[in-house]
C-alpha cells in the first residue's frame, strides 16, 4: 500500500478513537468516586469552602402527615428566612453568581425584581435501583453518531462523571422525575405592558420507559419520554391535542403528532422541534426552550466550560402554594413568592454548528450538579446581544422521591420584555405532579389520541 494512503488510514483511525474516547465511559475506578467523593447521582458530596453549600446527605424524603398524592404545595422550608436579598442597588456585590439573564432582569426592572436568597438545602434524591443503575451507566454508557444517540445507558443517569458538554444536556433530558405522571397545568403569557393572557390549561399523562424499574438497556427501546397534552382552555382551543416520544436516538428522531380540533385528525408534526414558536406558549418561546432545554442536540457544538457556585431558583414548592395569578407582577414572578438558593451548576456553552441554522446562535446552559435539571438558559442572537432567558423552578416530590426539575419555570425575551409562566401549578390542586400506574404502550398511539380527541 502506497506511504501517504497507509498514513491517511491511521490518522483517520486515531482521530475515530479519539472521538470513540470521548464519547466512551469513565473506567472502574472512576465510577467508584459515587460512592465515595460524589454522590450516587455525579454531584460532589461534600460542602464547599464556606459551608454555605452543605454536604450532601440523603437528599429530602420526608412524607408529610396527611399527604395526597399529586399535591406539590406544602413547603417543607415554609420556616426558612432569606438570608439575605439582592436587589438592584447591591447588584455588584453578587452579580458573579448570577447569569447574564438574571443579571439583564434587574437592569429591566430596577424597582421591582428582587432575590431573596434562602439557606441552600440539597433536597436531591432518587430510589437506590436508580442510584445502582447509574453506577452501571458510569462505565458502560456511550454516546454515537456525534453525540446523538446514547447506548449502553438505562433506568439512571447515563453519564454522571461527564467529559463533554453534549452529555450534560442528555444527564438532563434523561433525569429522574418518576415512572409514570398526571400533571394538570396552565401556560400564561404576559405582554410587555402587563397583560396576562391564557395560552393553554391543559392535562399532561407521561411515562418514562427509561425509567421502568424492571428494564435494562439491553431490552429498552429508544423511547425515554412518551407524553400526550389534551388542551381545556381557552375556549377557542379547547379539544387540541399534541402527542411527543422523546428518543434516545436522534438519527432515527423523535416523533411528535397534534390534534386540531378544526380538521378532526390526527398528523404528524415533524415541524415542532428546535426554534419553532411554541404553539402551547401562544409563540412566546421556542419549541427547545421548554423544559430546560429538549430535543436533538444535533444544531450545536456543546463545550463543557466547568463548574461553577450560582444563585439559582430551588425547591420552589412555596410557589406553587399560591395561585398561578396571584404570583405573576407585571414583569415578572412576584419576588415574595421566590426561593433562590446557592447550588454549584455545571456550565455549558452551546454554539451553532457550521451550516446549521437556529434564530438563536449561542446559548449558555447551567445544570443544577444535584438533579442534572437545567436550572438556567440564556440565550443570544446573531448580533451578540442577550436575547432570552429561561429560569426552572424545581420543586420537592419526597413520595418518588425526587426533586422534580422539569417543566415549571419562567422564560423572559429581553427584546420585547414578553414574559411567561410555563407549566404553572398553582391552581392545579391535587393534580399539580400526581405518580399514577403505568399505561400500555398503546395509550401513546396516534389511534388512541384520536380516540381521546373525539371524545
Amino acid at each position: 500500500m502506497h506511504k501517504n494512503k497507509i498514513t491517511q488510514l491511521l490518522t483517520s483511525l486515531s482521530l475515530s478513537l479519539a472521538v470513540m474516547s470521548a464519547y466512551a465511559g469513565v473506567s472502574a475506578e472512576q465510577a467508584q468516586t459515587l460512592k465515595t467523593t460524589l454522590t450516587p447521582l455525579g454531584a460532589e458530596r461534600g460542602a464547599n469552602a464556606d459551608g454555605s453549600i452543605p454536604a450532601w446527605s440523603g437528599g429530602y424524603t420526608t412524607i408529610p402527615a396527611g399527604y395526597q398524592q399529586g399535591h406539590r404545595a406544602y413547603d417543607p422550608f415554609s420556616q426558612d428566612k432569606p438570608l439575605y436579598s439582592i436587589t438592584a442597588a447591591n447588584l455588584a456585590q453578587y452579580q458573579s453568581k448570577l447569569s447574564d439573564g438574571v443579571i439583564q432582569l434587574f437592569k429591566d426592572n430596577p424597582q421591582t425584581f428582587r432575590i431573596d436568597v434562602y439557606p441552600t438545602r440539597r433536597t436531591a434524591t432518587a430510589p437506590q435501583w436508580v442510584y445502582d443503575n447509574t453506577l452501571k451507566n458510569a462505565t458502560n454508557a456511550r454516546l454515537e453518531s456525534d453525540g446523538l444517540i446514547v447506548k449502553g445507558a438505562y433506568g439512571g443517569v447515563p453519564f454522571p462523571i461527564p467529559q463533554s458538554g453534549v452529555e450534560v444536556q442528555w444527564n438532563h433530558q434523561l433525569l429522574w422525575r418518576g415512572e409514570s405522571t398526571h400533571t394538570k397545568y396552565k401556560v400564561w403569557t404576559t405582554t410587555a405592558d402587563g397583560q396576562r393572557i391564557l395560552a393553554t390549561a391543559a392535562e399532561d399523562e407521561a411515562q418514562y420507559p427509561y425509567y421502568f424499574k424492571e428494564g435494562s438497556a439491553d431490552s429498552s427501546g429508544i423511547n425515554y419520554m412518551m407524553a400526550i397534552q389534551l388542551t381545556y382552555a381557552p375556549a377557542f382551543r379547547a379539544g387540541e391535542a399534541l402527542m411527543v416520544h422523546n428518543v434516545t436516538d436522534y438519527v432515527q428522531g423523535r416523533t411528535l403528532w397534534q390534534y386540531l380540533s378544526g380538521q378532526r385528525r390526527v398528523r404528524r408534526a415533524p415541524s415542532i422541534n428546535f426554534d419553532t414558536p411554541n404553539p402551547v406558549a401562544s409563540g412566546v418561546n421556542f419549541v427547545d426552550e421548554n423544559s430546560g432545554g429538549t430535543g436533538s442536540p444535533e444544531r450545536y457544538n456543546w463545550k463543557l466550560i466547568g463548574k461553577k457556585e450560582m444563585i439559582i431558583p430551588y425547591n420552589n414548592n412555596g410557589l406553587l402554594a399560591n395561585a398561578d395569578e396571584k404570583v405573576m407582577s407585571k414583569r415578572h414572578v412576584n419576588p415574595d413568592f421566590m426561593r433562590w438558593e446557592l447550588h454549584r451548576v455545571w456550565e455549558v456553552e452551546a454554539t451553532l454548528k457550521e451550516g446549521k441554522r437556529h434564530a438563536v446562535p449561542k446559548r449558555k446552559f447551567y445544570y443544577d450538579e444535584d438533579t442534572w435539571g437545567n436550572a438556567i438558559i440564556d440565550g443570544w442572537d446573531a448580533e451578540g446581544t442577550l436575547w432570552r432567558t429561561a429560569l426552572a423552578t424545581p420543586f420537592v416530590a419526597p413520595d418518588i422521591p425526587a426533586t422534580v426539575n422539569y417543566c415549571t419555570g419562567f422564560f423572559h425575551d429581553h427584546r420585547t420584555k414578553a414574559w411567561m409562566y410555563n407549566c404553572a401549578l398553582g391552581d392545579a390542586g391535587n393534580e399539580q405532579y400526581a405518580i399514577t400506574e403505568r399505561r400500555r404502550e398503546s395509550y401513546f398511539s396516534p389511534e388512541s389520541l384520536t380516540k381521546m380527541s373525539a371524545r
